[in-house]
């Protein structure tokens, strides 16, 4: 059996009397895509920032690569290869799209910021800006792109660091149907490139790529895991379809 490259294991998070997440239990498959679904208020973002160490949890544990990262600070463990996007886009709107990914790669990088390899780091935007079909826009300020295009920076930014698990959310979010279908194919072939692509956990409410891109999938609802598994077995689950899915949920991913 292959062991998680991440996992978080009971993962217990209050906010004064609310509880966040109860007793919360991920895992993340190397070289794979896994989903993170539930309702709005779910526990979802809240667990993103128990792995990238924003939020401390009452309880519980996070291992990468079965090493205790708990305690790292956040700027540690994005050095150790965690990587995120975040529901809001997050993007340096007065720098060009090649310095958005510039600095990404320089903050990731031991001395990055003062030259170091700078060559590398060059190379590595240039890659990104090429896989992402961002390479026409490469001198434009972010703050002038649409929503479509600066989720792909956001994407880009993330991959300059090289992540070994990269932590999408809602990375379709105010995308359109051809957008969205773009950023399906992308993130196939950033996970599979010569089976050293960054595994990935996406929360994602957009049900139909979720199934699409997703091998296994767990839900929250209401800081609880109630389900988890394969897109088949999650679509059918029947707590699953009455607390989020719905059945005209269930029709549209069948």
């Amino acid at each position: 059996m292959v062991e998680p490259l991440l996992a978080a294991t009971d993962v217990t998070v209050r906010f004064g009397g609310l509880v966040a997440l109860d007793h919360v239990d991920l895992e993340v498959a190397p070289g794979g895509i896994t989903g993170l679904i539930g309702p709005n208020g779910a526990g979802k973002t809240t667990l993103f920032n128990v792995i990238t160490g924003l939020r401390q949890p009452n309880q519980g544990r996070v291992l990468l690569d079965g090493s205790d990262i708990s305690r790292w600070p956040t700027q540690r463990r994005a050095r150790a290869g965690v990587a995120r996007t975040f529901q809001r886009l997050e993007l340096f709107v007065g720098l060009s799209v090649r310095d958005n990914l510039l600095s990404a790669w320089e903050a990731s990088v031991s001395g990055g910021v003062f030259g170091r390899s700078g060559a590398e780091g060059r190379a590595r935007v240039g890659e990104v800006l090429s896989r992402l079909g961002l390479v026409s826009v490469a001198d434009r300020r972010a703050g002038e792109l649409p929503t479509g295009l600066g989720r792909m920076v956001e994407l880009g930014r993330a991959l300059c660091t090289r992540p070994r698990v990269l932590l999408l959310d809602e990375p379709s979010s105010g995308l359109d149907a051809a957008e969205t279908a773009r950023f399906r194919d992308l993130l196939l072939e950033v996970v599979g490139q010569d089976a050293g692509g960054p595994s990935v956990l996406l929360v994602e409410h957009d049900v139909r790529l979720v199934m699409e891109v997703c091998d296994q999938i767990t839900v929250l609802d209401f800081g609880k895991r109630i389900a988890s598994g394969p897109p088949e077995e999650i679509r059918d689950d029947p707590a699953v379809i009455a607390a989020y899915l719905g059945d005209q949920g269930v029709t549209d991913v069948a």
